[in-house]
Order: structure tokens, then C-alpha cells, then sequence
């Protein structure tokens, strides 16, 4: 009975042939021959000289013609290379090196890796956006400066303009300036005033009533509060036009716009206010339309109207005036959608502001007279002759 014994396979035979050699310093061609030796690639010069020897293991593949092995070294950061046109040698050279891949394998696992990857990443951007950045908006707006907060403001307050101002009417666009305009103008920075000492602000908060008649206001990052001429229109008493710019200083009091503009225009915003670059871009664009479309959380309207109350309460006005002019707007059709527009819960925020004890008979924060000429802030035509935005209905 025989027994086969398990024998190692015998080394190949040496092979040799013609073949270019680069040394990856100088653009010099040289022919050489190359010799698939035992370990490595001999490369031979003259037919004596030895210029350089490759193991095998360090030996990579290289984009190349058809008919052509170009070799070079794993890991080297030089340009040498070898190029083999022998197709007998390059046959010679693979049996040996069995790591090498002409076939391309490696390069397309290698393309299939950084398209997952990519994938990845745009998946965790995507994710971030959504999930990440309210969390993220809501423990950094706290830490940013005011004085980067005013800049934010002003350059949001940049892009606010066109987007209101549809007409083109530039200055006149602004009410308060025109000819009868300006004892309403001075009403009502009587009646700001009266807010802000009770507001206790880090700085000033700058009120303007524009020519559009909807009934809406929204405050920008910064203090800069917008008051439509329609919501004037629909304020029956200087305390109600009061209450709803004292809700909007409660948002300015807890930074909501500056929160709502970092979740919204996202990382691209937030790295730009790091770097104290945020004024360029179409990052502010996305934080005008933002502000303009502002719609806060169940949470961010009670705290705002919660400071509309106490602001109201500390000037001697009537701390549920704010509640009954949202009723009113609310029950209209068209205006309601405007102002309490994507607002959580109107009717319980209405039911909780009305429920509030007054304590003392309110003051007139205006007098007839001041209520009469801040109601008429925009009565001039501006210097088109056109008369101010109409609501669509």
C-alpha cells in the first residue's frame, strides 16, 4: 500500500525580458530588462547593471494601454514604474504576484466604498437637518453674542426689504415719514417706549409699521419689530396694538428668530456665524424667508404671550387687550391666516390670555388724540400715487 505524501510545488523558473524602466526623479526612459526572479523583479540595465529590485508584495498595478503591465511600488510616493510589453513576462510576473489586480476588482471596490460613504454622509447631513439642528439651534442660540445677534439681524433686515416691499416704493414703502405721518410716528415711539422700560432689553427695540395691509407682525434677531399697516387697522385700542408688539418683544426676549433661522438655513449658517461670516450667500436669503414665515412652537407662543401679559401688566395697560384683538383677527377669514397663521392653539392661548385676574383699572397709554394720529401713520399716498398692498382673497 502506498501512501502519497503532500510535496511543495516547485519554484517557477526564472523568466526574463525586455522592458521600460522610469526612476520617477528625472522623465528619462530606460530600457532594461526586467527578471521575474524568485522574491521580486530584478531590474537590469545593460545587461549588468542593477538599478533596483521590487519584492512582489510591494508590487501595485497602474493605469495603462491594453497590452501593457505598468507596475509600481505600494506605498511609494516616487513615480517610478515599470512597463511590460512581453506578454509572456507580464504572464510570468502575474503567477508570481498574485496580489496584483489587472482586472481592476480592487479599483472598483475601491469606487463602490466612496460612493457608500458618500451616501453615508449625505444620509447623516440629511439627518442632522432634520433631527439634529432644532437640538442643536436650541443649546447654542443662548451662547451667541448679542452684539453677533444685532449683526444678524441687520443682515437679515437686508433681504427683508424686497420681499415686503413688492411695489418697489423704497423709502415711502416705510410709514411715518410722509407729510401728516409723522405725529403718528411719534405716538407710537411713546407707546414702544412705555414697553421697553418695563422690557428691561439689552438694547433698543426699533418699531415699523409698513404699507401692507395684512394683519401681521414679526419680530427680526436683533430687536427690529415689523407692524403691518392692516394689523393697525384692525387695533380698536392703542392697548391691543400694544399687546401684540410686547408679543413680539417676547420673542426677541428668548432669541426666537435667531433659534429659528439656525434650524432652518442650517450647518452652512451656523459655521458661517463661527466664523463671523454670514452676511453673503444664500444662507441669509433662506433666514429672511425664514423670519418672514416664522412658525414657532406651542411653547415659544405661551412664553411670548406669557411676556405680553407681564409687559402690559408693569406699563398699566390691559394685559388681555392681546387676546381680544386675536379673537377678532381670528374670526376673520382672510386676516386670521395671516397673523395667527401656523400658530399652535389659538383659542387655548386666547382662553389663557382672557383668563388673566386684572387687578387694577388700566391706564390709556394713548390719549384720543395720540391714538388718532398713530392710526393715521400711513395715510399719505406715497410719492407713486399708488395705494398700498391689498390682500388677496
Amino acid at each position: 500500500m502506498s501512501i502519497a505524501l503532500d510535496t511543495p510545488p516547485l519554484p517557477l523558473a526564472p523568466a526574463r525580458g525586455p522592458a521600460f524602466y522610469f526612476n520617477g526623479v528625472t522623465s528619462n526612459r530606460y530600457e532594461v530588462i526586467v527578471e521575474a526572479a524568485t522574491t521580486g523583479l530584478r531590474i537590469i540595465h545593460d545587461g549588468q547593471t542593477l538599478l533596483d529590485e521590487w519584492n512582489y508584495a510591494e508590487l501595485r498595478t497602474r493605469s495603462a494601454p491594453d497590452g501593457v503591465l505598468r507596475l509600481g511600488r505600494r506605498g511609494e510616493t516616487a513615480l517610478a514604474r515599470v512597463e511590460v510589453r512581453d506578454p509572456a513576462l507580464a504572464a510570468a510576473i502575474e503567477a508570481r504576484a498574485p496580489a496584483l489586480d489587472r482586472g481592476g476588482a480592487a479599483e472598483r471596490r475601491l469606487r463602490y466604498r466612496v460612493v457608500i460613504f458618500s451616501l453615508a454622509a449625505i444620509a447623516s447631513l440629511v439627518l442632522t437637518a432634520i433631527f439634529g439642528m432644532p437640538v442643536l439651534a436650541n443649546r447654542i442660540t443662548p451662547l451667541i453674542p448679542l452684539s453677533m445677534e444685532k449683526r444678524l439681524g441687520e443682515a437679515v433686515d437686508k433681504q427683508i426689504g424686497p420681499l415686503l416691499d413688492t411695489g418697489s416704493r423704497g423709502a415711502a414703502f416705510q410709514c411715518g415719514n410722509g407729510v401728516g405721518e409723522v405725529p403718528g410716528r411719534k405716538a407710537l415711539d411713546k407707546l414702544v417706549r412705555q414697553l421697553e422700560t418695563t422690557a428691561r432689553l439689552p438694547y433698543r427695540i426699533r418699531i415699523d409699521v409698513v404699507r401692507r395691509q395684512q394683519a401681521n407682525a414679526f419680530a427680526l434677531p436683533g430687536g427690529h419689530v415689523y407692524v403691518f399697516e392692516g394689523l393697525l387697522a384692525k387695533s380698536r385700542a392703542p392697548d391691543e396694538l400694544a399687546g401684540v408688539i410686547a408679543h413680539e418683544i417676547g420673542h426677541v426676549v428668548h432669541r426666537d428668530g435667531t433659534r429659528a433661522v439656525l434650524q432652518s438655513a442650517g450647518l452652512s449658517f451656523l459655521f458661517g456665524m463661527m466664523l463671523g461670516d454670514f452676511v453673503g450667500g444664500g444662507a441669509v436669503v433662506i433666514a429672511a424667508r425664514t423670519v418672514l414665515n416664522s412658525s414657532y412652537s406651542r411653547h415659544a407662543e405661551a412664553a411670548a404671550d406669557d411676556d405680553s401679559v407681564k409687559l402690559m401688566e408693569n406699563a398699566g395697560g390691559d394685559p388681555r387687550a392681546l387676546g381680544a384683538i386675536l379673537s377678532r383677527i381670528a374670526s376673520d377669514k382672510y386676516d386670521g391666516m395671516t397673523l395667527l397663521r401656523d400658530h399652535p392653539d389659538t383659542k387655548d392661548r386666547i382662553a389663557a390670555i382672557n383668563s388673566v385676574t386684572v387687578e387694577n383699572l388700566p391706564k390709556q397709554l394713548l390719549n384720543a388724540t395720540e391714538w388718532k394720529v398713530l392710526k393715521a401713520i400711513c395715510s399719505s399716498l406715497p410719492p407713486d400715487g399708488h395705494a398700498a398692498d391689498q390682500p388677496k382673497r
